[in-house]
């Protein structure tokens, strides 16, 4: 891609990995790619959390990103496409990134380290490290409910300083704190948030964009939201997110990503709801939710089968 900081900016898709007898649906993620690409979306998110990327495989990994820029190509849609990688340790990340250098992509999204815990200098160090040694900038992922350590404001304005550091994942869960972000962040430097269910007000206070779940459903209603907010139309961006704002959290009711899973599977998009260990499918209870919401929208396209655990 050409000027990459432009690109990061809009809806962005953190595309689900189907699975169907425990291996990669590879006829199912080639129908996902087409119909979305044909949808208001500006780049795909790939193997990050909503693409279970740490249940992938290393060969699994590469094939994705392989099928998806051929079906792309087929297109002719030349969207952005950001790869998510995680670990616990430095080296471990600077290994991954060598091994994907030449990959198709343009980005990595890389969340904070899990479990280690390290301080604001450790974690400056971390992605100096990592960033100078990318092929591709990259994205910052803080999601502290999942890593158990958070990126300081102060911190991410110093990796904001990095050329090779181009945006952040926003999940920090904290308003104030985000809000002082965009605010004190540098001209070039891209947020976007993660936090579904705070789409409306992360764009009013000014984000570049999102990375959504929440998009798989009801795509072209998200990109209006921004649409009308960029256009000044407040009340209609306010109307068009009332539309979906539930959905927000009805697809988060449990683990995500498998409520988005049997939604997808329940309209034809992907063949099975199937998820890999530790994740389950969805609860009957959460199941009937499901077809009740999918129902009043007149998204049922297929029978329900086995989709619920």
């Amino acid at each position: 891609m050409t000027d990459l900081p432009t690109q990061l900016r809009g809806l962005w898709l953190p595309l689900v990995t189907p699975f169907r007898d425990g291996a990669l649906d590879e006829p199912s993620l080639r129908r996902l790619v087409r119909h979305y690409a044909g949808r208001q979306i500006d780049g795909f998110v790939l193997a990050a959390t909503s693409g279970e990327g740490m249940t992938l495989e290393g060969d699994e990994l590469e094939r994705i990103v392989a099928l998806v820029r051929a079906e792309l190509a087929s297109e002719r849609r030349a969207l952005p496409v950001c790869l998510g990688l995680s670990g616990a340790g430095t080296r471990k990340l600077m290994a991954e990134l060598d091994r994907t250098a030449n990959w198709p992509i343009d980005f990595y999204l890389i969340s904070s380290p899990y479990y280690v815990r390290p301080s604001q200098r450790g974690l400056w160090q971390h992605f100096s490290l990592l960033a100078s040694r990318a092929a591709h900038p990259i994205v910052l992922y803080n999601i502290p409910y999942r890593s158990s350590v958070n990126l300081t404001n102060d911190t991410l304005l110093r990796l904001a300083e990095h050329p090779n550091i181009a945006g952040l994942k926003d999940c920090c869960a904290d308003r104030a704190l985000s809000a002082e972000l965009l605010r004190k962040r540098p001209a070039g430097f891209r947020v976007l948030t993660g936090e579904d269910a705070d789409y409306f007000d992360a764009l009013a206070a000014g984000a570049d964009g999102a990375i959504l779940l929440a998009a798989h459903v009801e795509t072209d209603t998200f990109a209006a939201i921004r649409s009308h907010l960029q256009a000044g139309n407040r009340a209609a961006a306010e109307a068009a997110w009332r539309e979906v704002r539930e959905l927000t959290r009805l697809l988060f009711a449990e683990p995500s990503p498998a409520p988005a899973k049997y939604w997808l599977a329940r309209s034809g998009l992907i063949a099975s709801a199937e998820v890999r260990s530790p994740m389950v499918e969805v609860s009957t209870e959460l199941a009937a939710r499901l077809e009740q919401e999918m129902s009043r929208r007149g998204a049922l396209r297929r029978p329900r089968r086995d989709l619920v655990a």
